[in-house]
């Protein structure tokens, strides 16, 4: 009969173990500094965080061509370890890779993020010469930070651009600034 040993473990590692320490990863090369990975998206949040592990452990393999959708049978499925195309998994509001039902789905559609920098750029279009030059100034200093830190959020949250939650709000706050700039300069003369 085998001593089956409790309590904690006998020896704590010192160092975190990494996937492929000694391997050289070519940034060029999908998962590399220049083409990091894409978002996890159309998902719920247990497999997301099963994706997750999978790229912080090495054990994530993307897809070279699309795969097979498994409702429609169209090869239109473009993410890794997903069963569903997103039109599929949209109709039916399931999640992608397990086909459960959920409420909520982890991350945004294409058409969403399309649709968002549409009403930035008419924002912009619309705004005065110095708000568009410090919205474009904090726009190019975030997407060269996040190149050089590699990050793969690629959101900005609220109130990093913008201190308004809204688009209208945005320009509502700023049609109050220039009210009282207009204010401000009449009193003065």
């Amino acid at each position: 009969m085998s001593s089956v040993r409790k309590g904690p473990p006998k020896h704590q590692n010192k160092v975190a173990w990494k996937p492929n320490a000694g391997v050289k990863i070519n940034e060029t090369e999908v998962g590399g500094k220049f083409r990091p990975f894409s978002d996890i998206t159309g998902v719920c949040l247990r497999c997301k965080d099963q994706i997750e592990w999978k790229r912080k452990y090495g054990k994530y393999k993307p897809l070279t061509e699309p795969a097979k959708c498994q409702k429609c049978s169209k090869r239109n499925v473009r993410q890794a370890y997903h069963n569903l195309c997103t039109g599929c998994a949209k109709e039916h509001n399931v999640c992608a890779k397990c086909s459960c039902r959920v409420g909520q789905l982890v991350g945004r559609d294409v058409s969403e993020v399309e649709a968002e920098k549409k009403a930035l750029e008419e924002a912009i279009k619309n705004a005065r010469e110095r708000d568009r030059r410090s919205l474009l100034r904090a726009m190019n200093k975030g997407k060269s930070q996040s190149s050089e830190k590699n990050l793969t959020q690629n959101d900005m949250k609220v109130g990093e651009l913008f201190t308004a939650s809204s688009l209208e709000e945005y320009v509502e706050v700023n049609r109050d600034d220039e009210d009282d700039d207009n204010e401000d300069q009449l009193q003065v003369i």
